[in-house]
């Protein structure tokens, strides 16, 4: 009886500890939104959250790209050749880049490089109360820290997705062509025939979306931190963990609304 007892204390605990969390991140979001209307954004320090999440993301993002382009053609080849439809691989190649694994693997990997280390930097400066700092200097962290990451990535990551599925229609192109001995033409007519730009611009509006999202849930996780080098590693684990798991539920959302 006890045992029964004691595992639905454990659920109610952890429905409060979802409570918790979930006023907390409404809280922490308002508070950014407030600064926005209260101050002008710093650009260069904007200028340098875009550069360190667009720029110098290219490479990784772009290498992604063509190595799941060239994989999709690929196996698309493998199930297409049983019915006979080989001139369709360039369509599924082209569309799952645009509509679903440009956005998701772009943010996934800016994620991993960038939204570990947007944690980490808040949750270093949180411990060595550098935080308190500013605001005793009456400098906004909200303002100063946040927002510039936070619309930084809403401009990067549609950019960088646009990257990322370019490149991967062209790794494509590259296994259909020269690997599979296919027409190249018929990939391309193909493409133009089957696409549309919807299809582009819905990309376009999910990448926003997971920018914010693991924008705000990195540069929030980092104010949780506390407990020493140790609360800054967890947090660090927390905030890829939860941004990439809401990117993933989002995508589902975005897709059953859009597509």
């Amino acid at each position: 009886m006890n045992f029964i007892l004691d595992y639905f204390e454990k659920i109610g605990f952890y429905i409060l500890y979802l409570i918790n969390e979930l006023g907390s991140l409404i809280i922490y979001i308002w508070n950014c939104i407030l600064s926005l209307f209260r101050y002008s954004i710093n650009i260069d320090n904007l200028f340098d959250q875009m550069v360190f999440i667009g720029v110098d993301s290219f490479f990784i993002i772009g290498l992604t790209g063509l190595f799941v382009g060239m994989v999709l053609s690929l196996q698309a080849y493998y199930a297409a050749k049983i019915v006979g439809v080989t001139y369709m691989i360039g369509p599924t190649v082209a569309l799952s880049m645009t509509r679903e694994l440009g956005p998701v693997l772009t943010a996934l990997m800016i994620t991993a490089r960038c939204g570990s280390s947007m944690a980490s930097e808040i949750g270093t400066m949180k411990i060595s109360e550098q935080i308190d700092a500013l605001e005793v200097m009456s400098v906004d962290p909200y303002y100063f820290l946040s927002m510039p990451r936070i619309i930084a990535s809403m401009i990067m990551l549609p950019i960088l997705s646009i990257v990322s599925s370019l490149i991967g229609i062209l790794g494509g192109y590259v296994v259909y062509k020269f690997f599979l001995g296919l027409n190249g033409t018929v990939f391309v007519d193909m493409i133009y025939k089957y696409m549309k730009l919807s299809d582009i611009y819905n990309g376009l509006i999910k990448a926003v979306v997971f920018g914010i999202i693991l924008a705000t849930i990195s540069t929030y996780k980092g104010y949780e931190a506390s407990g020493g080098s140790k609360g800054v590693g967890r947090v660090t684990t927390q905030a890829v963990v939860l941004s990439s798991i809401y990117i993933l539920f989002a995508d589902y959302i975005l897709t059953s609304i859009l597509f």
